[in-house]
């Protein structure tokens, strides 16, 4: 149930925004948050995430205004810190900190009184910031680079939990994060005061806000608690809509049936009039109003017919409009299949740049999915590098057998200055112009949509790209290498990647801590990396380590 106007803390007059193209993204969207989390939701390239900027004040809209009352903080998707800064200055504790240290080393000056203010247990709270969200051990002294990329996306967010915005928003907040880690972001969420907004695919966090705000077709509607409750009220929507389409599809088909029944009758009216007046046992005057009326009345019956069913089938239009319809990507290449039994990936005593090591040998045969987990830090994506050729082992082998290719969290496999087509010819030299449009249809880049520039992609469409121009390289992959393949989907890419992943052939090394995921493309192997992997399997009920 959405909230008064009155007690909405983020609301707006219709907004209008384009991207410097020209392609819409909100034609007269009008916005409202209330007190309370709330998770925003929709189809990638929906606009949540530019929905966010608008709010956050980092992006205008062309027409329109957003109200805030209050103080907003924002956590954007794509975090970049600086890597030589400390981590004091991160959370923005600096300079109250360094005014703190020296009024206690004597130097009391007015300017250091100034500068800490009322805030006196800066350095406390924000130690005891860093321990609720699992970094108690990092320290306010340290440097960003010395952390991993999970603890800075923590760090960015306690930063903001230390500023204490009215307004919260966070933009997919869990990418990067191991399970350990984004249990204390959602015991923070949980515990959050004031007005929240999170656009998430995690369905663990969705399930823990107070309402889903739906973005679809450039409009939102919110459904009262987590997403659970919505699913069951989208399903039950979906329902009535489908049976108003099947009624609405029935009272065409009557309209026509009646329709053609009028004319029908009408022919034979006619035929008859024509057989009277050829008679002649009529005088020609009166044959003449006779047929007038006859006409007028059939004008008059036709258009009301017609009218009925134009009626008819704008119902059903309108009623076809209100039934959402997934497209989903489809992936049949028989050049991927890998025989069972042949040996596909080779790892002996692997030592990797950055101190991840994994003794013996591991061998992976066959279309076999392997999945490489453990906490932030544990070197997974680092090992995902090396066994792409793009890091050299420290010590040991790595053997590849087949053909691979590596999709990386930062999905810069794409040129951003060409076409989704030209990055697919990228790969595959040697296909035709046709053949590549065919091939990229089946990930739902149709006609015009596969000469967008890749730069211009939501975060979905560029992964369904790059997947895309993967999948269609020459040679074809037999072995895929995916690193958090979901971040940046929304739940129904996730569910087309997911069906991909299925009809894939080939083997599958994949890094993600979405185990809802991993569950459901077949994993066949877990392989956790870490010092600390026992424990924290244990402590994250994922499967147990498996000795290479």
């Amino acid at each position: 149930m959405t909230h008064s106007t009155t007690s909405l803390s983020v609301s707006s007059t219709p907004l209008e925004f384009a991207w410097p193209d020209g392609r819409p993204v909100f034609e007269g969207l009008q916005v409202g948050f209330g007190p309370g989390r709330t998770g925003l939701i929709g189809v990638n390239g929906s606009g949540k995430s530019t929905l966010l900027k608008l709010v956050a004040g980092e992006l205008r809209p062309a027409s329109g205004r957003i109200r805030v009352s209050g103080e907003v903080g924002y956590l954007p998707q794509d975090l970049t810190l600086e890597t030589t800064q400390r981590v004091d200055r991160a959370l923005g504790v600096a300079e109250r900190r360094a005014a703190l240290h020296a009024i206690e080393r004597g130097e009391a000056s007015e300017e250091n009184f100034a500068v800490v203010g009322d805030d006196w247990d800066v350095e406390e709270r924000a130690l005891a910031t860093l321990g609720e969200l699992g970094l108690g051990h990092v320290g306010l002294d340290r440097t960003i680079g010395e952390i991993s990329g999970g603890e800075s996306v923590l760090l960015r967010f306690a930063a903001l939990l230390l500023r204490r915005p009215d307004v919260l928003l966070l933009d997919e907040p869990t990418n990067n994060l191991d399970l350990h880690a984004r249990r204390r972001l959602y015991a923070a969420v949980d515990g959050w005061q004031g007005v929240m907004v999170v656009v998430s695919h995690d369905r663990e966090l969705l399930e823990r806000v107070d309402q889903i705000a739906d973005l679809h077709d450039g409009a939102i509607t919110t459904y009262g608690g987590g997403f659970s409750a919505y699913e069951a009220a989208l399903a039950t929507a979906q329902e009535a809509a489908e049976r108003t389409v099947r009624a609405a599809e029935s009272e065409v088909r009557r309209e026509k049936r009646e329709l053609m029944e009028a004319q029908t009758k009408q022919a034979r009216r006619d035929r008859k009039g024509r057989q009277l007046a050829a008679s002649g046992s009529h005088p020609k005057v009166m044959m003449d109003a006779m047929r007038r009326k006859a006409e007028e009345t059939a004008a008059r019956g036709r258009k009301l017919h017609e009218g009925r069913l134009d009626d008819a089938r704008q119902r059903l239009g309108e009623a076809e409009e209100a039934v959402r319809r997934e497209e989903e990507v489809r992936i049949d290449l028989p050049s991927t299949a890998v025989p069972y039994g042949r040996n596909v990936l080779t790892l002996t005593e692997v030592e990797t740049v950055y101190g991840t090591g994994l003794p013996g040998t591991l061998t992976v045969g066959g279309p076999e999915r392997i999945a490489l987990v453990g906490r932030n830090g544990s070197g997974k994506t680092t090992l995902l590098r090396t066994i792409a050729g793009e890091l050299e082992p420290v010590a040991g082998e790595v053997r590849v057998h087949v053909p691979a290719r590596f999709l990386p969290q930062r999905l810069d496999v794409l040129d951003d200055n060409l076409s989704v087509a030209e990055n697919v010819a990228r790969f595959a030299p040697g296909a035709t112009h046709n053949a590549i449009r065919a091939r990229l249809a089946r990930f739902l880049f149709k006609g015009a949509r596969a000469d967008q520039r890749a730069g211009t992609l939501s975060g979905g469409e560029r992964f369904r790209a790059s997947l895309a121009a993967l999948m269609l390289a020459e040679p074809a992959p037999q072995l895929l290498l995916l690193d958090e393949p979901t971040n940046n989907l929304d739940l129904a890419s996730v569910r087309q990647l997911t069906a991909a992943l299925n009809a894939y052939e080939g083997a599958l090394v994949v890094v993600s801590h979405d185990m809802p995921f991993l569950e459901s493309v077949g994993i066949t192997r877990w392989l956790e990396l870490g010092a600390e992997a026992d424990e924290a399997g244990a402590e994250d009920g994922t499967p147990g380590h498996e000795e290479g």
